[in-house]
């Protein structure tokens, strides 16, 4: 039989795959599989719909089939490091001063290597209760792979808790905000810029519904924080503008303008409220575009949703982990994370992972070799509970 890997050697055959959003995960989605078939533990998998040769998410149980488990609920992507600038190759786990460098090795192939370890030593050891391992994929992008794995894995028996091991320093997330986001493209009209008052430009009216998003922003600050918001940094729902290309020549007025927009909704707020806003406004310019040029439009193109995290009563989840960790602390984060669709799904969540999310998606990202070890802790005390 294989040899039972560490976590750090788990993690540094993790990092060796350059799974950023834009390729493939397969290679260690077959990696993670056939490690686990070696330790007489079957993984189901389950394509991407549009791509499947392409991506997969990866499910296993250990233990009982029965109800009450543990999920250790992780993704498989990273984010590109193009552009950046290492000190180190990003897809070579190299150590320095007491920290573990790579891509993704805070987020999060440094919890995905902790839960692959304790799924073998759950096996090897014998646990009472289920441990399950779920892998997904997308999830940089926005989470997009979540729902297709959390329905899949109903085929499973329900399990009790889940967490889910985005970097908190190990300690217990309770909430996060949703998010719903678009890609809007606005459609002109090409005139001379010399009578750009004859023509559309996509650009200047883009403009209008960026500005919008910023008077948004404003509106939303200056108001009192709702009771679920209150907690949250900042406690309000934002609308943000990251993308944006458009235009062909300084002397003609655009003829597209296409950027991203989305919002980071605040529980107790309904996304689908501010979609409407958003659709009003869109609405309100098209039709003074329209005015000018029939031809003009705005187009609206949904590129994800994420549910909020909301705090749950008696969440059998939350209750684990403070357990384990004697961490009673509330906290609620503004990053959105996978625990909103495994809620959505009816199951008990939190989030609690090694690292800090400030170094995630950072030139030289790393883990504190402290924290991986305090993540094997973790996960021993988190067998002795399923034991």
């Amino acid at each position: 039989m294989t040899s039972r890997l560490s976590p750090r050697e788990i993690l540094a055959q993790l990092v060796t795959f350059p799974t950023v959003s834009t390729g493939s995960n397969l290679d260690l989605i077959d990696w993670v599989e056939g490690y686990l078939a070696a330790h007489g533990i079957a993984a189901e998998r389950t394509a991407k719909p549009s791509e499947p040769d392409l991506k997969a998410a990866l499910f296993a149980h250990v233990g009982p089939e029965v109800p009450g488990g543990v999920v250790l609920s992780g993704h498989t992507d990273v984010v590109p490091v193009a552009g950046q600038v290492w000190s180190s190759d990003p897809f070579v786990m190299t150590e320095r001063d007491g920290r573990l460098y790579g891509r993704g090795t805070t987020d999060m192939k440094g919890f995905d290597a902790l839960a692959i370890w304790a799924m073998v030593e759950a096996r090897a050891r014998g646990v009472t209760r289920p441990l399950q391992l779920a892998l997904s994929y997308d999830e940089e992008i926005g989470c997009t792979g979540a729902p297709d794995l959390v329905a899949a894995m109903a085929a499973l028996p329900q399990a009790s808790a889940v967490i889910v091991g985005e970097p908190t320093l190990l300690r217990p997330v309770t909430a996060h905000k949703g998010g719903i986001s678009f890609e809007v493209h606005v459609h002109g009209v090409e005139v001379h810029s010399s009578i750009l008052e004859r023509g559309v430009s996509a650009i200047m009216w883009g403009a209008k519904l960026i500005e919008w998003c910023n008077a948004v922003n404003a509106e939303n600050a200056a108001l009192p924080p709702g009771p679920l918001a209150v907690l949250f940094d900042p406690p309000w729902t934002n609308v943000h503008v990251g993308q944006i290309r458009g235009g062909t020549a300084q002397n003609i007025t655009a003829k597209d303008c296409v950027f991203t927009l989305g919002f980071r909704v605040v529980p107790g707020e309904d996304a689908a409220d501010w979609r409407a806003r958003l659709e009003a406004k869109v609405a309100e310019l098209q039709a003074q575009m329209q005015a000018v040029q029939p031809a003009a439009r705005i187009e609206l193109r949904d590129t994800f949703h994420l549910p909020t995290f909301a705090p749950a009563p008696g969440n059998a989840a939350e209750e684990l982990v403070r357990r384990i960790t004697g961490d009673n602390a509330i906290r609620h984060v503004s990053y959105g994370t996978e625990a909103s669709h495994f809620q959505a799904g009816g199951y008990d969540v939190v989030v609690c992972g090694p690292g800090d999310i400030g170094i995630a998606h950072q030139p030289d990202e790393y883990l504190e070799i402290a924290q991986l070890e305090a993540g094997q802790q973790f996960m021993e005390r988190l067998l002795e509970q399923l034991a």
